[in-house]
């Protein structure tokens, strides 16, 4: 049989997280955004879930033909358009929306052949300084792509630094209400972040900002964008990933004893502990120290000792009867009763984030449905 360790994707639950999204900006069309793979879940693993979305947004032309190949005919936005000039023909044989971001990206549509003009998201540098055009360049860059017959209609987009957090979005607002007064076309601003926090508030009536598209990322998957300040149950969102796997072996310890590679972990008195197959070629976090957070058939107990390639070590003192096949949920539901440990919680023990987490699930993890 193979290692018990599966990630176990939930189609409703992406439903229900969808949904929520529709519940913060009600007037809003809803990009899915499905970049990284569905942030690790599958893009394949999730569509029929998904396909209520208004349309999915992502980076990569390949996944972009892998939902084209799903028979989705709507829309489909490369959120940082194309990287090369022959890209563009790509865009036009798979009718994709694609962001522009600087003039590099204006002159390959200039000199772009094609007999359907591009609908194209034109992005400002509201302060995120990434991608995008600063608030000075940008309406001379509407105003080249607006005199492009390769171009149909010009969307406007921009994306927050800190809608998670406490300077907020009041400031890349005001940027951007600024740049594009009076200019034609759809706003897309929100993220996540963005829409559980401020579409219903700081964005309503500001040229309607909320009521064009929201993006919805890491809230799509069951994670809340603004942990700790809020866990997902706060928003209403729910895991759309469950990592689990199985206990393999058992020891009892002594005070004294240590656990795992570099003896990391030294017991203070007698402990029985797990093993479990579960490691950092799973794409579980190595750096992920003791006391990070783990379920046992159901109840919290925590890691103890360093992560290795295949296995992980567990105190059982909170559940004295599990042994060899209990279950063990790395995050996720329990597949019994309501337990659910959240995965912001283990990623933030970890000291990352939940992103890093779903991207990270390895190859060899068996993907199931559930």
């Amino acid at each position: 049989m193979p290692r018990p360790i599966v990630a176990t994707v939930h189609p409703e639950a992406l439903r229900h997280n969808l949904e929520r999204a529709r519940h913060f900006a009600p007037d809003a069309r809803v990009w899915a955004v499905v970049k990284a793979n569905a942030y690790g879940h599958g893009i394949e693993r999730c569509f029929d879930a998904l396909r209520s979305a208004d349309g999915f947004a992502l980076l990569d032309l390949a996944e972009a033909e892998r939902l084209r190949a799903l028979d989705w005919r709507g829309p489909i936005h490369l959120l940082e358009g194309v990287f090369e000039p022959r890209d563009l023909e790509l865009c036009s044989r798979l009718q994709l929306w694609h962001s522009v971001h600087c003039t590099e990206q204006i002159d390959w549509l200039a000199a772009h052949k094609t007999q359907v003009p591009h609908r194209v998201f034109l992005k400002l540098n509201s302060g995120m300084n990434r991608l995008g055009f600063t608030p000075a360049a940008y309406r001379s860059a509407w105003a080249r792509l607006n005199a492009l017959p390769q171009v149909e209609e010009i969307s406007h987009m921009t994306h927050f630094s800190d809608a998670d957090g406490a300077r907020g979005i009041a400031h890349q607002v005001a940027a951007f209400e600024a740049a594009t007064a009076d200019l034609p076309g759809e706003r897309t601003v929100s993220n996540s972040a963005a829409m559980l926090r401020h579409a219903s508030s700081a964005l309503r009536g500001a040229q309607n900002l909320a009521a064009d598209w929201v993006r919805e990322g890491i809230a799509l998957y069951g994670s809340a964008p603004d942990f700790p300040e809020h866990g997902a149950a706060h928003w209403g969102l729910q895991p759309a990933m469950t990592l689990s796997s199985r206990i393999i072996g058992t020891q009892s310890l002594q005070a004294g004893d240590t656990v795992g590679y570099g003896s990391t972990f030294t017991a203070e008195g007698p402990l029985r502990i797990g093993v479990v197959a579960c490691g950092y070629a799973d794409g579980y976090p190595r750096h992920a120290p003791s006391g990070t957070p783990v379920l046992v058939d159901g109840v919290r107990t925590r890691i103890i000792g360093r992560v290795s390639m295949d296995m992980i070590t567990l105190d059982l003192t909170p559940v004295p009867d599990a042994g060899v096949g209990a279950e063990v949920i790395l995050w996720g539901h329990a597949s019994s009763g309501d337990a659910v440990l959240p995965i912001d919680e283990v990623a933030a023990a970890a000291g990352t984030i939940s992103y890093e987490l779903m991207c990270a699930v390895a190859p060899r993890v068996n993907f199931v449905a559930g």
